[in-house]
């Protein structure tokens, strides 16, 4: 069993390190970066709703309970931070695209990303942890699907945050963060193993719930106002490839 955890800890901080794929922006001009900001978070897009539909829920409804509960659930409470963030960081201004007015410096919807985000990589760490309770081989085949879904999404995770206002630094440094989750996920899943899997048939359904929220409410929500056809073209056309992304791992790897 120690051995086990060993090989655990050590796949999910490699999956952790997934989430500094951002950090190959850091050499691209400002105005390049804003050229692809809307790819990434068409990316984002396509990657939420594609995880949500194609691996978190399916996963929710083989393991049993209140899946469509639990996705309500999710959405709805993210509406409701949504509101109250947007409340206490945005009173008195309105947003518009590409443009922070009012005291909005930073969009709610990167709060929102980061918390989903991070739901969803503990919900990943505790996945990881019991697949390597039940072998190794299985535990480095569930870390190697979760790897492969994790690099779209944080690619466009990072665009999102930029999108809302983050630095690239500060991006950086919470999207990571927010990966640290996962290892709390493995490190918890150790030490209560014996009632760990009933928290994940609550916990899968409410990050799907999150990340449809996110999704449709503010990332479609951004996309649609695109006004320049070529560039609307290329977004539906990225959003696609992210969904597609997501049916290709839950196909090759089962994940």
């Amino acid at each position: 069993m120690a051995v086990n955890f060993v090989y655990a800890l050590l796949s999910i901080i490699i999956v952790s390190l997934v989430s500094l794929v951002g950090v190959f922006t850091l050499v691209l001009k400002r105005d390049l970066l804003e050229k692809i900001i809307m790819v990434l978070v068409a990316l984002a897009a396509g990657g939420m709703l594609g995880g949500a539909f194609i691996h978190l829920m399916p996963e929710a409804i083989a393991e049993g309970g209140p899946v469509f509960s639990m996705v309500i659930l999710g959405i709805i409470l993210f509406f409701i931070i949504e509101v109250y963030l947007y409340w206490y960081h945005c009173h008195g201004g309105h947003i518009h695209k590409h443009k922070h007015s009012g005291k909005c410096n930073i969009r709610p919807m990167g709060y929102l990303n980061l918390i989903g985000d991070g739901v969803h990589n503990f919900t990943d760490g505790m996945i990881v942890a019991v697949s390597f309770m039940v072998s190794i081989p299985l535990g480095l085949i569930t870390t190697l699907a979760v790897i492969f879904h994790e690099i779209p999404q944080e690619i466009g995770d990072f665009g999102v945050l930029i999108y809302s206002g983050f630095s690239r630094q500060s991006a950086l440094f919470f999207n990571f963060l927010s990966a640290l989750t996962a290892i709390l996920g493995v490190l918890l899943t150790y030490l209560f193993a014996s009632w760990i899997e009933n928290i994940t048939v609550y916990l899968i359904p409410f990050a799907a719930g999150g990340f449809i929220y996110i999704a449709m409410t503010d990332l479609l929500a951004e996309l649609k106002e695109e006004e320049d056809a070529k560039k609307a073209s290329l977004q539906i056309l990225i959003f696609l490839i992210g969904i597609f992304t997501m049916w290709l791992v839950k196909v090759v790897f089962g994940g």
